[in-house]
């Protein structure tokens, strides 16, 4: 994470924060009609999450699955089941690492951050439901994640965050690095931010 992204903060919005990245938009037209399972709009947004997914990670890739709980209380006893339901073996939650973060503007020390950090291939986990309870998380449906999740592909030095229906960003060490992303799925970019994203792959 350092050797290719030195100093970025790993917290939304993180196509604010780094030099080289595309913010896509996944939802279209909403409508709170449609916050319904299944319904048009979220077939929509499931399609473009997954798409850009499959797009950027081979079966393959080593990757880093980060997972962020924020912590309100000082009784705080939990271990994210983000991974355990996703991960297609079990003995891989062995690896799993937890750090704690405090935040600076607390100071009675109890609001706090848990990062969880399981490194394992593209392979070993489901990657499609947990992408759709990701995007679930404003719509009031089942699954749905409400921690942030980053993905860290080691291979292709990206990270790819899905941050609710509304879109997702995606950050490249360089524009040669996702530049067939940038070209294929042009049609799917934030048009509030395409003239930065455009200026940045020119």
């Amino acid at each position: 994470m350092n050797e290719n992204f030195p100093n970025l903060e790993l917290r939304p919005p993180l196509f604010y924060t780094w030099k080289t990245g595309i913010r896509f938009e996944l939802g279209v037209d909403y409508d709170s009609d449609y916050a319904y399972e299944n319904s048009p709009y979220l077939q929509g947004v499931y399609k473009r999450a997954i798409t850009l997914f499959k797009s950027l990670h081979s079966h393959k890739d080593d990757i880093y699955i980060v997972v962020d709980v924020n912590d309100y209380s000082d009784g705080f006893k939990h271990k994210s089941n983000t991974f355990s339901r996703y991960i297609k073996e079990k003995p891989l939650l062995y690896r799993l690492n937890q750090t704690t973060t405090f935040h600076d503007d607390d100071e009675e020390g109890t609001y706090k951050t848990h990062r969880f950090t399981l490194k394992c291939r593209t392979s070993d986990f489901k990657y499609i439901p947990m992408l759709k309870a990701i995007c679930n998380q404003d719509m009031g449906i089942r699954p749905s994640i409400f921690n942030r999740v980053y993905f860290i592909n080691i291979n292709r030095k990206t990270i790819f965050h899905v941050y609710d229906d509304r879109g997702c960003d995606l950050l490249a060490t360089s524009p040669e690095t996702i530049r067939d992303v940038y070209d294929k799925y042009n049609d799917w970019i934030l048009d509030y931010d395409r003239n930065e994203i455009d200026e940045g792959f020119k």
